[in-house]
């Protein structure tokens, strides 16, 4: 299973994970072939990616560490709730709201107990208008696993997790012009979007540790955050583990104004704000589970050699195990090798492949 780009895919190929529209129905199913039709309603609905199944994974199931379902019910929980703060008085709507998105944190943290290798090896397929709510659900779901590296027990996960899930909730308040704006902000509008941390606090007013997530997730370790300034352990642990992790999806995500960057160069991004912009120790947490080079990646190694990532052990996010394609000379490998890179120090990953590089080694044009 390779995650292919949108206009790298051609009639014929096969569909690995489903595709869910906006309002939480199935729109490809697992294991569909695509027509042209297909690919051309999935460029209109703004799917930038899709995962393929083209058997170059075979023998190897990549999973996500959530159900499918479960992922698709709590994108839909959070669109509700941002739903119910654009309205007039929303503060019962709201409760009712937070009540459901609680439920389906449990939910989540069941999913998560349940598996046994929680290494994130999937990058999340989203539509561009569902960012916000789909990026809410993936900082909940990365927080609940660094929250299980650190030792927290299913209460304090749960109290983790709904505090992540409405981070941020605020948004929902601000004017659709700024927080939608294709283009840069100016300083005026950017402090109108800062203001989201101080609007989700006081619309999750009965819910102290959802609410201090919701006013902390901006706040920096060397107290350049805003919206108080707060350092160091001032910042609630809860807040201080979201924060990581929003950073990490927002970087990955593809939005309107620019592409999304690879998980490697967010891996090296966290990496070196440990201790500055976060806690080292949580950091570290946080990257245990993190693979910089997903399943299905496409990697050329030191070495020169070409392969696909198979699969990364926990722990060692920059480690992946590969199986060769091409050698040195850029000639296919007639059996099946595989290299733990873990037991070769000294080889590295070299560069990801784009979907053209790719291509081109293997003579097809997209």
């Amino acid at each position: 299973m390779r995650r292919i780009p949108i206009y790298a895919l051609q009639p014929g190929m096969k569909v690995a994970r489903p595709v869910y529209g906006s309002e939480g129905l199935v729109l490809l199913q697992r294991n569909m072939i695509l027509t042209r039709r297909y690919i051309t309603q999935l460029k209109q609905l703004g799917m930038p990616f899709l995962y393929i199944d083209d058997g170059m994974l075979d023998g190897h199931d990549v999973a996500d560490v959530i159900r499918d379902e479960t992922r698709n019910q709590a994108v839909l929980r959070v669109r509700d709730l941002v739903a119910a703060v654009e309205t007039p008085n929303p503060q019962s709507h709201v409760l009712l709201r937070t009540q459901q998105a609680s439920r389906t944190v449990h939910d989540i943290v069941s999913d998560l107990l349940s598996q046994r290798n929680l290494m994130v090896n999937l990058v999340d397929i989203r539509l561009e208008d569902d960012y916000l709510f789909s990026h809410s659900v993936n900082v909940c779901i990365l927080s609940l696993i660094t929250g299980l590296t650190a030792g927290l027990k299913r209460d304090q996960l749960v109290t983790l997790g709904v505090g992540a899930i409405l981070h941020d909730v605020g948004k929902g308040a601000l004017p659709h012009h700024i927080l939608y704006k294709n283009g840069s902000l100016t300083t005026e509008e950017f402090e109108v979007i800062k203001t989201h941390t101080t609007k989700g606090h006081e619309i999750l007013h009965s819910m102290p540790d959802g609410r201090e997530v919701a006013l902390e997730h901006h706040e920096r370790y060397d107290g350049n955050g805003y919206p108080d300034g707060k350092q160091g352990r001032q910042i609630h642990q809860n807040a201080q583990i979201a924060s990581i992790c929003d950073v990490y999806d927002a970087v990955t995500s593809v939005r309107i104004y620019r592409p999304a960057h690879p998980p490697h160069e967010a891996v090296e991004l966290v990496s070196a704000s440990g201790n500055r912009a976060f806690s080292l120790d949580l950091v570290q947490k946080f990257l245990r589970n993190i693979a910089a080079y997903p399943s299905g990646s496409i990697v050329e190694l030191s070495d020169q050699r070409v392969g696909i990532v198979i699969d990364t052990p926990p722990g060692f996010s920059k480690y992946p195990r590969v199986r060769l394609l091409f050698d040195q000379d850029k000639q296919p490998y007639k059996r099946t090798l595989e290299i733990n890179t873990l037991d070769h120090p000294s080889l590295m990953i070299r560069k990801v492949l784009t979907e053209e590089e790719f291509a081109a080694l293997r003579g097809i044009v997209i």
